[in-house]
């Protein structure tokens, strides 16, 4: 009796493990307008700034050993808020 409670606890365990979550898509229009024509075209214009930032400062990061460190965050994420972040998703923008 012991083993069979012991192996259905089991079973079931393994296969909660492989449930996927779902998120309700919230597709608010105001959102989505802002996102588009609004916060991208920003996250961009930041992309190419920080490019050109990162491009100055790296005979500096170079040296003190920051180039991962400085390209995260003056090119890496703003690159991934432009153009990986779902259209409308303005809750990843905080994160």
């Amino acid at each position: 009796m012991k083993t069979k409670l012991l192996t259905v606890v089991c079973v079931t365990v393994i296969g909660l493990c492989s449930v996927n979550v779902g998120h309700a898509s919230v597709d608010n229009p105001a959102d989505v307008a802002s996102d588009l024509f609004v916060i991208r075209p920003a996250y961009f214009v930041g992309t190419v700034l920080g490019s050109a930032v990162f491009i100055v400062a790296l005979p500096w990061a170079a040296l003190s050993g920051s180039v991962k460190q400085n390209a995260d965050a003056l090119v890496v994420r703003p690159a991934k808020m432009t153009f990986i972040r779902p259209v409308g998703d303005l809750e990843k923008s905080n994160r």
